[in-house]
């Protein structure tokens, strides 16, 4: 595929995932959701040495300001679903990478935006951000998760506000409700986000992958996260890595992992 509406930079080892749409505010449009889809499903997975994601925006007014409304106009109760159900799989590939995702937030995370943040592991989040489910101005709700996962991140009572007023809520709020990890200068989102990434790098790479799944299975329907934790630390025990990463912590040497 070649993509015509996201940029792919890797910055040894750390993809920089942007979507460039400036002029409709990054707004997600079918073919834009093609492209995510298709990194996250086929072209990273491909890619050797990934240490980490970061998805952006371009600009500096926004990293998604939603989904592309004009899109929406025709749409009927099937179609719909299925533009719902497509958008939710799109964004369990992203919760589901084996490599830490992190929304570097520029702008305005709105609606689908919003939702596809929530759906990346961590949020960095510029000091003029602004979040929001907006959804219910339109006459719609959420549709690619976003009743779900702000409950999970914020709890019910202030999910439940923000989703049925449509009220946007800056950065400092989001950090304080827990949404996001940290609040930067405007311009440093990327920057902190690869500092994170640069230090999960130094870490068993299959020990941050079973990581991810297991926190991924405490919210999943019918899973119990504690068998799935079990089941992934013997996993974990099994590896080169365990053994090499054990041993320099008896030598009081840094470990050297290879993903085996």
């Amino acid at each position: 595929m070649t993509y015509h509406n996201i940029l792919i930079e890797d910055q040894d080892g750390i993809i920089i995932l942007t979507i460039n749409r400036p002029k409709s505010l990054n707004a997600l449009s079918w073919d834009t959701l093609e492209e995510i889809k298709y990194f996250f499903a086929e072209d990273g997975p491909s890619r050797k040495g990934i240490k980490g994601v970061i998805i952006t925006g371009s600009g500096d007014r926004a990293f998604i300001a939603g989904a592309d409304i004009k899109e929406f106009l025709d749409l009927k109760a099937k179609d719909g679903a299925v533009l719902a159900k497509r958008g939710q799989d799109i964004f369990f590939s992203i919760e589901r990478f084996y490599v830490p995702v992190i929304a570097a937030v520029n702008g305005f995370a709105l609606g689908g935006g919003c939702e596809l943040a929530m759906a990346c592991h961590m949020r960095i989040a510029g000091e003029h951000a602004k979040f929001g489910q907006p959804e219910v101005n339109l006459g719609l709700i959420p549709g690619y998760g976003g009743t779900q996962r702000l409950i999970q991140y914020i709890g019910k009572t202030k999910a439940t506000e923000y989703t049925l007023t449509g009220d946007l809520f800056d950065a400092q709020e989001a950090y304080r409700l827990g949404l996001v990890n940290y609040v930067v200068s405007p311009g440093e989102e990327v920057s902190k986000a690869k500092e994170i990434i640069k230090k999960t790098a130094t870490k068993g790479p299959i020990a941050i992958q079973k990581a991810i799944e297991a926190i991924n299975a405490y919210f999943e329907e019918g899973v119990d996260g504690f068998e799935a934790e079990v089941k992934r630390f013997g996993e974990t025990t099994n590896t080169d890595d365990f053994r090499e990463g054990a041993t320099a912590f008896i030598e009081k040497r840094k470990a050297n992992f290879s993903g085996s």
